[in-house]
């Protein structure tokens, strides 16, 4: 199928702009009528598009899992589940894929198949157990499992965006601090120190002169290191050594890094755990979770895990070969590759660094506070004392 960028006109002569996937112009003119809307004029798009103008929340997902479990719990098809909820829909990228699985459906295609078609919404493991809960009769098991997931998600999420924004403020305060100070204060006082000290300390100098730096050149103090930013974010994604590099470093942070560390964990152990019991074989499931990993490094390891389990190695036995993995995974491996639990093993891994991560989260939050205050209170002090040293001289020279 490909995307179509279109515009309709509805009943009452209202213009709507969006996008559908067809197969071609006569399909998206009939996906539109179903929709009571009449076509005016269309145009082929990117499917990278597609990932922009369709962006689907956590909640949004969680929303739809739910409401299509109790739908088809209560025993409606499918095809009028999935028309219900295109009339809920609040997101109108969302309302429009929605409208293409009603499509894909009536035209013959499995849930699975055609949440397949929208890869930017439905990733690999939300298709992957979908497809094994309608091969064992379990969907609306499986959609309780996907919703209660995408919860985990977007707890942890939250959860890490709230342990950084703290410190981003305070940074954010503390360059602003310097650059006040340096740019308008100190080039002030620099003047009058001139004027009251022929001879000024060296710590004031080595101040006057970091200040002329900044006064001269703020725009490149401001502009170069966003600029080396938006570079390795760039190099990163187009150079695979850079952006391995960067992955290892990630993980290899103090404090930062071993909770995203323990993140990935957590996230690996528990789809391996949800895709394992669906029924997916251990080859499969390792498959699925390379591309959820987020880390080059991991994902690799999952590659060689993937590799020699195929050629006869056991679970246990390929995992620790990667050295990536801590005792505890390998441990919980071993037990459950040799008591036939895997799933229940790899839950308790997930439990334990889930426990970690909210623990970890909240030592960072209440460390970062004192740490941030410490430093910026020591660059104020610094300065100040820079400041004032002359004035000191100046006054303990004056005879009363």
């Amino acid at each position: 199928m490909a995307l179509f960028a279109y515009r309709a006109v509805d009943e009452e002569g209202k213009i709507s702009s969006g996008s559908l996937d067809a197969t071609n112009a006569i399909d998206l003119e009939l996906r539109l009528r179903r929709l009571g809307l009449d076509l005016v004029t269309f145009e082929s798009v990117k499917k990278s598009v597609a990932a922009r103008s369709r962006h689907v929340t956590r909640p949004e997902l969680i929303t739809f899992c739910f409401h299509l479990s109790q739908l088809l719990r209560a025993g409606v098809n499918i095809i009028e589940a999935l028309t219900d909820l295109r009339d809920t829909v609040d997101n109108p990228g969302f309302r429009q894929v929605v409208a293409g699985l009603v499509e894909d459906i009536e035209g013959g295609l499995r849930l699975s198949d055609a949440l397949a078609n929208h890869p930017y919404i439905f990733d690999g493991v939300f298709v992957a157990l979908v497809r094994a809960g309608e091969q064992s009769g379990q969907l609306n098991e499986v959609l309780d499992e996907l919703a209660e997931n995408l919860k985990w998600q977007d707890e942890m999420a939250s959860q890490a965006q709230r342990a950084l924004i703290y410190p981003l403020i305070v940074l954010v305060v503390v360059v602003a601090v310097i650059f006040v100070l340096m740019i308008f204060l100190v080039p002030q006082l620099a003047i009058t120190f001139k004027s009251l000290v022929p001879k000024l300390p060296r710590e004031t100098e080595i101040l006057i002169a970091l200040s002329n730096i900044f006064v001269k050149w703020w725009y490149l103090l401001i502009g170069v290191p966003v600029a080396a930013g938006f570079a390795i974010f760039a190099a990163a994604r187009s150079n695979d050594a850079m952006q391995q590099r960067i992955d290892t470093l990630s993980i290899r942070l103090p404090v930062v890094g071993a909770i995203r560390y323990k993140i990935m964990l957590a996230r690996f152990s528990t789809f391996f755990a949800m895709l394992y019991r669906s029924g997916i074989s251990v080859l499969d499931c390792i498959q699925i979770c390379e591309k959820i990993m987020g880390n080059r490094v991991m994902e690799q390891a999952l590659q060689r895990v993937g590799r020699s389990i195929s050629e006869g190695q056991g679970i246990s036995q390929a995992f620790t070969a990667t050295k990536l993995f801590p005792p505890l995974v390998l441990r919980m491996l071993r037990v459950g590759e040799s008591t036939g639990g895997l799933d229940s093993a790899l839950l308790n891994v997930s439990y334990f660094y889930n426990r970690e991560v909210r623990e970890g989260i909240a030592k960072m939050q209440s460390l970062i506070g004192p740490a941030t205050t410490i430093v910026l209170g020591g660059l104020i002090v610094a300065i100040l004392y820079t400041i004032f040293l002359p004035l000191y001289d100046v006054i303990s020279k004056i005879k009363f």
